[in-house]
């Protein structure tokens, strides 16, 4: 079995994820020591959120009459322009649109556009074309090709997902930085430590495995230390997603030396009664963004700090007899930070009278020149070597 699907197979790819790449010793940095240090955290909205109900064309009528019992009027929504508006749902990011601190991209997408959750996620998360099959992810390319260690990447979570696993090395899964740490020093663990040699670290499954093994025991150490140094006092709603952005927080404020965070929030798939549904989510990743940003701000970290927020594909632009809406194509994609160059909405409107033969939105922003474009602008990083290819810059950051 090649090494990388062994580490894909093993209990290492998913719950206790771990990283590829020899032991060094950690780096422990204060807050002070890493101040201007950039980060971007990274949100999916899991199942294909309606865009056109996040971010509303309330004057458009092909809009109204494609969606005669779920189309949003004006007197629901909260107003960006004559023409635009945010679902009432997320007032607290109307909020941060009014500081000059949120950019709408519209119409993301990529050409031939997959509609299967499991396929478009997997082109989403590797940055491949459509008929383009990668086992790497462009988070873990850009660990591959810039990072020491696991920690530089870490998906708030139990699983790590396709987007954080590179050919070398792997971002590192964590929801609880105290269990993690117990985890590791568990007899099992332990034992492993005191007896690996040097010998035993080759490039072979089991030596692999041992390399993995060792880096996490590092790892969660640091993480355990580091994230102990600010613990914040500030309130965030009761719900696993604001908990996730939480950790993140304080892993941001406590000087972790994590670049990329990666978390998600699910249920967006649709197809019936999508309204309560939708709305409800909405809300739920919005007040956990207010609180979020809070946060940061409270701490001086908000300047230093890009989330994007994305979904697999938007939805039908014709709603379905069920009063919800099928898969569709592009959609819009959410910049929040305190260092957006482009502040508002960054381009065209959906254009709904010219969709595809599918009834679906035309991409006209390729979703990996907004990666490039974080990546080159905003990690420092070469963006062609991650995404194998080039892709036009944008100028949000």
């Amino acid at each position: 079995m090649k090494r990388r699907d062994f580490l894909r197979q093993s209990v290492f790819a998913s719950g206790m994820t771990l990283i590829p790449s020899f032991l060094k010793g950690m780096e422990f940095l204060s807050p002070e020591q890493l101040s201007g240090y950039k980060n971007v955290i990274i949100i999916q909205l899991s199942g294909g959120n309606d865009g056109l109900n996040t971010i509303i064309p309330v004057s458009n009528d092909i809009y109204h009459r494609l969606r005669p019992s779920i189309a949003k009027k004006a007197n629901e929504t909260l107003s960006i322009t004559n023409d635009l508006a945010f679902n009432s749902s997320l007032k607290p990011i109307k909020e941060l649109y009014d500081l000059g601190e949120v950019s709408i991209i519209n119409n993301v997408g990529y050409p031939n556009p997959n509609r299967s959750h499991f396929r478009s996620t997997d082109i989403w998360q590797t940055a491949s074309d459509t008929n383009q099959y990668l086992s790497t992810g462009w988070v873990g390319r850009y660990l591959d090709a810039n990072c020491q260690h696991p920690y530089e990447a870490i998906e708030v979570d139990s699983a790590l997902s396709l987007a954080l696993k590179g050919n070398d090395k792997n971002g590192i899964a964590v929801s609880d930085p105290k269990q993690l740490h117990r985890t590791t020093r568990e007899p099992f663990f332990k034992n492993v430590i005191t007896h690996v040699d040097q010998n035993m670290l080759n490039e072979d499954n089991q030596g692999y495995l041992y390399k993995t093994m060792l880096e996490t025991y590092s790892s969660a150490s640091y993480i355990h230390n580091t994230s102990k140094i600010y613990t914040t006092q500030n309130q965030y709603p009761q719900t696993p997603f604001a908990r996730n952005l939480k950790t993140i927080a304080d892993f941001i404020v406590s000087g972790l030396k994590t670049r990329v965070y990666y978390s998600s929030l699910s249920g967006f798939d649709s197809h019936v009664n999508q309204l309560n549904s939708q709305d409800r989510l909405l809300k739920v990743y919005a007040d956990g963004i207010h609180a979020l940003v809070k946060d940061l701000k409270k701490n001086d970290r908000f300047k230093d700090t890009l989330i994007l927020t994305f979904s697999e594909f938007g939805r039908r632009v014709q709603q379905n007899g069920s009063r919800g809406t099928d898969h569709g194509a592009a959609n819009n994609v959410l910049l929040i930070g305190g260092s957006l160059k482009k502040p508002g909405v960054y381009n065209e409107l959906p254009n709904l009278s010219d969709l595809d033969n599918n009834g679906d939105i035309k991409y006209t922003i390729d979703f990996r020149s907004v990666y490039a474009t974080i990546l080159d602008n905003w990690l420092e990083v070469n963006d062609h070597k991650v995404l194998n290819k080039a892709f036009t810059k944008l100028n949000f950051v």
